[in-house]
């Protein structure tokens, strides 16, 4: 199997300015995200940003070459982003694609593989990405937490910030009073795609689901597409979204 990396980073944040170059360790977060992509059997490894201060970091630790590719300034997403880096390279329609968060530096390099692996298998996909069970009632009822309800083909069928699964039974004096979450996932956001599928995705207009719940997910699932969904096969940590993220994956990775 063969397939490229992408990770689009972005230098503002409105909660953490300049995320991707935060010390971490001694080193950038980009760079342990870009270590555990080049991890992960891709035959390629870039980073798609239109930040000069980012791209200066952006270097491969197998050959220690810059692996930045400079984009628009103008992409409303990372994924329009990675849409632009396909095109300049002129990449086939059929390869394969993962999208790797720039705010991962815990990312474990099986799940790039696995979400890529899982697009290899399922021919008809689209897109492919990974989930992991819901572990509490709290994260089920939280809007931040992204859920998905996939078939039996392991399409996905809804992806929301609402609570789904729904178990009316246990919910009987209305949403606080729920007691059940099982049998609920929780999405992680990773994906894998088709080059064909991606341009078709970014060519696409934002969708009406995808305005509403804003999940970007959402404009291929109105359009037809299908996303397949697996379980992630190693416990996903979060990613960096506050200082309090920062605080925790310094601990772990400035001890490493």
């Amino acid at each position: 199997m063969t397939f490229k990396v992408v990770i689009p980073a972005r230098y503002a944040s409105a909660r953490l300015p300049a995320k991707p170059l935060l010390d971490i360790g001694g080193r950038p977060m980009i760079q342990w995200v870009i270590s555990a992509a080049a991890q992960s059997g891709a035959d390629e490894v870039l980073v798609a940003t239109d930040d000069e201060r980012i791209a200066a970091a952006a270097i491969d630790p197998r050959s220690q070459k810059s692996i930045a590719v400079m984009t628009s300034a103008d992409h409303l997403s990372g994924t329009d982003r990675i849409a632009e880096v396909a095109s300049r390279r002129g990449w086939d329609k059929r390869t394969i694609v993962v999208n790797v968060q720039g705010d991962e530096p815990l990312l474990p390099p099986a799940l790039v593989g696995q979400v890529a692996g899982l697009l290899e298998r399922h021919a008809d996909a689209d897109m492919a990405t990974l989930s992991t069970p819901v572990n509490s009632l709290h994260e089920f009822l939280d809007p931040n937490v992204v859920k998905v309800v996939t078939g039996k083909d392991g399409a996905a069928l809804y992806f929301s910030r609402a609570p789904i699964p729904w178990t009316r039974d246990g919910a009987r004096q209305g949403l606080a009073s729920q007691v059940s979450f099982a049998g609920a996932q929780r999405h992680l956001g990773i994906y894998a795609y088709r080059v064909e599928a991606l341009q078709r995705l970014t060519a696409l207009p934002p969708a009406e689901l995808e305005l509403t719940e804003k999940l970007e997910q959402l404009r291929a699932l109105q359009a037809g597409m299908k996303l397949v969904v697996a379980v992630a096969s190693v416990p996903p940590p979060t990613g960096v979204d506050t200082e309090a993220d920062l605080i925790r994956v310094r601990a772990v990775l400035g001890a490493s």
